[in-house]
């Protein structure tokens, strides 16, 4: 049966929660025609999110891969074009890292960035179709976020899956997060959970019903 991969991330920083791994969640064991998804919580750090990835990969050999993350201040949902070859983040990730001009990947003829495979037009199409605002990003951040697109793409086509459908999308604050969002900042604009994870599925369906995951053969 073929398999869209489906991740979300726990919560970080000072966010006691994060959407993503509630819409990620909900939508475990869903079938989509004949494509199963299964779902994955990833690590908000860079080496432990990659050796998660990694696993997942090789065991579940996807046939699509929908990654999502929290960016906290955007007002509605966002499909990110490309992940670059840098992480630069002055928030610590949940190891108290942080990073300035590095490489996600130091590996030598590793490239400068690459484009997600999703249908970035169809998925966009569809949520406007289903009265979901949504746009398409052109950066990614250079955080956690970014590096598991950049990681994930980078596996793939170096273990000759290139084809692969995998892209990421962001996802605005829920209530938990814009609850426990400083009382002298500006309000954090938020959607309900059961609309990001909405969103999240028409995303998963998309992918699938665009004819982006094929029931192909696999190796042996």
């Amino acid at each position: 049966m073929p398999t869209l991969l489906l991740t979300g991330f726990e919560p970080f920083h000072t966010h006691p929660d994060n959407p993503s791994a509630h819409a990620a969640g909900a939508l475990d064991g869903m079938e989509i025609g004949e494509t199963h998804v299964t779902s994955a919580l990833l690590p908000v750090e860079p080496h432990a999110a990659g050796r998660a990835l990694d696993a997942l990969l090789d065991t579940h050999r996807p046939d699509a891969v929908l990654m999502t993350g929290l960016a906290a201040g955007r007002p509605h949902v966002t499909l990110e074009r490309v992940g670059l070859n840098v992480m630069d983040f002055q928030i610590p990730d949940n190891a108290g890292a942080t990073y300035q001009d590095a490489p996600a990947c130091p590996e030598d003829g590793a490239p400068p960035a690459y484009l997600s495979t999703l249908p970035l037009r169809a998925i966009l199409a569809a949520w406007h179709a289903a009265g979901i605002p949504g746009h398409i990003s052109n950066t990614a951040g250079l955080y956690v976020c970014n590096f598991v697109l950049y990681h994930a793409r980078h596996r793939l086509a170096q273990a000759g899956r290139g084809h692969v459908p995998c892209g990421f999308l962001h996802v605005p604050a829920n209530a938990a997060v814009a609850l426990a969002w400083p009382a002298d900042r500006p309000p954090l604009p938020y959607l309900p959970q059961p609309e990001i994870t909405r969103a999240v599925e028409i995303a998963a369906r998309t992918v699938v019903q665009d004819g982006h995951a094929p029931a192909l053969p696999r190796p042996r």
